[in-house]
């Protein structure tokens, strides 16, 4: 297994090593300028290197790593330029998910898992209202209540609902309001699909982190076509993906390779109305899941999509064209050319703007992780196919996943949900017994006849009539007394 990857050539052949591929990078450039085909390239190359690979797919051409490219007369020109010895046009191993289950395989988690942050995000909800998120979470905890998916949570939600004044006492405030405002979000994100994604089985990430019998690294791709039409669910999602490795995964320390490479493609998205508390988050891990062995490479358009304190952390640069016709792209334009070390044969800056299709400036770590200066290079072509998949290849790649038998089918056991409705029959049923219970025996409305006649003469008492008799009575019986 070779332990770099070729991205390609300009004075000199220019290589990521994968001793420093778990550094990071960036690949940007503007639309159409070729950051698929280096995506390509590297993914490949990282496969090949034994190292497994997770990404999106945004725009469906991702997916052609799963079969072989097609001799071109173009092709084979770049394969002379570069001077490439092994080339051979190839597929990748690939295993395909998607959030809804229909291009690949169903990606859960639980919604304790994903925990009261990242799913505020996901609702968009204000600093109120995962207050009170939080505090559904620790009723749950305290409970022992298992939050597995959105039904759970909205059973949990109503249990809090009806027990408002307790809860309040207990952990603060928690208004109606909020609760109702939280539901109509989970409604919401219902409505998007959201509900699918979140379920048992939940997603091992042992499952991501697979080679085949010849090692190569399985490229694991997200189905986004639909995805990325929700930011929201799209970032949060590969963001928990993310915390999740960095969580789980053992420290390792720097190794010939890393254990996997993540592409974080449109990754503007992530850091778009980011809270402070989150963006520093995502800061964390980044500066530290390199010790966990997992590469981390954003892909946007500009270099400025990502924040400077995560940015300053990609030693490994890939900068295809930028435009400038508007100020902010003649910003990001002076801004990628002084992250880069500089080369003084290139006027960094000017090149930029002047880069063909397939053209990138380079920059990767080399020998002690120290940056090498820019380059501009040539990008080599894939050994896949660049273009997208039919439904018949799809399903033949599908059928041959060896995670199939494990995610294809959802599991639905005693939860939340199923906890409280089981108490809140119970209660039901002894209301329905208690009444009974308390209540005194009828009897019957039939009188016997002394009954009546007894009733009779009490009302009889209250009479001015039957006062005089009742004392004409009383005399005649002390007269006889005495």
């Amino acid at each position: 297994m070779t332990e770099q990857i070729l991205l390609g050539k300009g004075d000199r052949v220019v290589q990521l090593e994968g001793r420093y591929a778990n550094r990071h990078g960036m690949v940007a450039g503007a639309t159409g300028t070729g950051k698929t085909v280096t995506l390509l390239v590297m993914a490949e190359g990282f496969s090949r290197m034994g190292v497994p690979v997770f990404m999106a797919d945004a725009k469906g051409d991702v997916a052609g790593l799963a079969a072989a490219g097609t001799p071109h007369a173009k092709i084979d020109e770049r394969i002379a330029t570069i001077g490439i010895e092994d080339y051979r046009q190839e597929p990748s191993p690939v295993v395909f998910w998607d959030l809804w289950g229909r291009q690949g395989h169903p990606v859960r988690t639980t919604v304790s898992e994903i925990g009261p942050t990242l799913l505020a995000r996901m609702l968009e909800l204000n600093d109120i209202q995962e207050g009170v998120l939080n505090v559904v979470f620790r009723v749950a905890d305290e409970s022992g209540l298992l939050l597995l998916d959105l039904k759970d949570l909205r059973a949990l939600l109503n249990h809090v609902a009806e027990n408002r004044r307790t809860v309040s006492q207990e952990f603060g405030l928690v208004s109606s309001a909020s609760l109702g405002a939280i539901q109509r979000r989970l409604l919401a994100l219902e409505d998007e699909g959201g509900e699918h994604f979140f379920g048992e089985p939940a997603l091992e990430l042992n499952d991501l982190m697979r080679t085949d019998l010849s090692g190569r690294g399985i490229v694991n791709i997200l189905s986004a076509e639909k995805l990325i039409l929700k930011p929201g669910l799209y970032s949060t999602f590969l963001l928990w993906l993310l915390s999740e490795l960095f969580e789980q995964l053992p420290e390792i320390g720097d190794r010939d390779k890393p254990r996997l490479a993540f592409f974080f493609d449109e990754a503007h998205l992530l850091f778009d109305d980011c809270p402070p508390a989150l963006r520093q988050r995502v800061e964390q891990v980044v500066r530290l899941i390199r010790s966990k062995g997992v590469g981390v490479y954003f892909c946007s358009q500009n270099p400025d999509d990502v924040p400077e304190e995560i940015l300053g952390q990609l030693g490994n640069r890939v900068q295809h064209a930028l435009r400038a016709y508007t100020p902010r792209d003649q910003k990001a334009v002076r801004a990628a050319a002084e992250t880069f070390v500089p080369n003084p044969e290139l006027d960094v800056q000017e090149v930029i703007k002047t880069l063909g299709v397939g053209e990138a400036l380079v920059s990767t770590l080399g020998e002690k992780g120290v940056p090498q200066p820019v380059e501009r290079a040539l990008i080599a072509p894939p050994r896949c196919r660049m273009g997208v998949l039919s439904p018949e290849e799809r399903a033949a790649v599908r059928s041959r996943s060896p995670v199939s038998e494990k995610y294809d089918r959802a599991v639905d056991r005693e939860s939340a949900y199923e906890i409280l409705k089981e108490q809140a029959q119970q209660a039901a049923l002894q209301a329905e017994r208690e009444p009974a219970a308390s209540r005194p025996a009828r009897r019957s409305n039939r009188q016997s006849a002394g009954e009546a006649f007894l009733k009779s003469t009490v009302r009889t008492i209250g009479t001015r009539l039957g006062r005089e008799i009742f004392r004409g009575l009383m005399g005649v019986m002390f007269k006889g007394r005495r």
